[in-house]
């Protein structure tokens, strides 16, 4: 929390007011970026190519939290979040990828097994490997194997 404080230029005791524990301050910061991710996802839903849209929505959440350590950390130590402070930003993602998901595989370009839940942990992976290789672009190469495994061949 001093570190942030730092980073943000107040006191301490300005960030204790809007965020009095630091499970408070996760929450908040993975709820916004839920919803930035809801944001790209019904953008990317407007995609002709159903294939594509699932793979706009992977590539740019991920290309988001690229360089946020904060968010990494947070969704690797996601015992610690306050989950119904984002739950009203999981459903609306989980709502438009699921749309997306159930177009790809209606299109035969998905398995019809691949599910959110499935989509959910392809993209805490690709996180874990942003975290664990900084500044490396493996966790594109991860994201993109991912992927293959997931189109109908």
């Amino acid at each position: 929390m001093d570190e942030i404080a730092a980073h943000a230029g107040v006191g301490i005791g300005t960030v204790y007011r809007h965020f009095p524990t630091k499970e408070a301050l996760l929450t908040e910061m993975v709820r916004v970026r839920f919803q930035e991710f809801a944001e790209v996802a019904v953008l990317a839903e407007e995609t002709a190519d159903p294939l594509a849209a699932l793979e706009t929505i992977m590539r740019r959440s991920a290309e988001a939290v690229e360089g946020d350590t904060g968010f990494q950390l947070a969704m690797m130590g996601s015992n610690e979040l306050e989950w119904e402070g984002i739950e009203e930003q999981k459903a609306a993602l989980a709502e438009v990828v699921t749309r997306v998901i159930s177009r790809a595989v209606a299109a035969g370009a998905v398995r019809d097994d691949f599910s959110f839940d499935d989509f959910a942990m392809v993209m805490c992976g690709t996180t874990a490997t942003m975290y664990f290789k900084p500044g490396s672009a493996d966790w594109r190469r991860y994201l993109d194997l991912m992927l293959r495994g997931v189109r109908v061949t």
